[in-house]
């Protein structure tokens, strides 16, 4: 099997498993709960509980450190996008351009976003696509870095 494909299927298991966490991270008889309310009026419950207005989640983690759990939150939503950010140069022919990288992730996120929006599986906040896409970049400083560092051990 060649290394592509290896790195390629990897990045398929990553992918999948971001789905079940983000998304599918209930019970499967909380999801059919949920699944069988659906209706108009869960799409306009969506609308009224999104949060629209970048960093206000991230302020309001901020603000209430000592009584949420900040940390966990916010360095978790940062924190499960880094693989794709590491990853993603090993699978797409253009992967190795931070903006093609940045920008998959952003539809990426934006799709569970979206999806979450509309089918009550989860909230909508912008603040997760920007820390999510935060962990993307971070991802790919981690990638640059040991592209680096391999070429300089080569050289040496």
């Amino acid at each position: 099997m060649q290394k592509r494909t290896v790195w390629k299927l990897f990045f398929a298991i990553y992918i999948l498993v971001v789905i079940k966490v983000i998304i599918f991270k209930y019970p499967y008889e909380e999801l059919a709960a949920i699944a069988a309310t659906w209706r108009k009026d869960v799409i306009f419950e969506g609308l009224g509980t999104a949060n629209f207005t970048p960093f206000k989640t991230i302020k309001m983690y901020i603000d209430y450190a000592y009584k949420l759990n900040s940390v966990e939150n916010l360095a978790g939503n940062v924190l499960v996008f880094v693989p794709f950010g590491f990853l993603f140069p090993f699978v797409a022919r253009d992967g190795e351009c931070f903006f093609v990288m940045l920008l998959n992730a952003f539809v990426f996120v934006l799709g569970i976003e979206v999806f979450q929006l509309f089918s009550a599986f989860g909230a909508f906040d912008v603040d997760d696509i920007l820390l999510n896409c935060l962990g993307a970049a971070l991802g790919f400083l981690v990638y640059r870095l040991g592209r680096y560092w391999r070429k300089k051990k080569i050289v040496s």
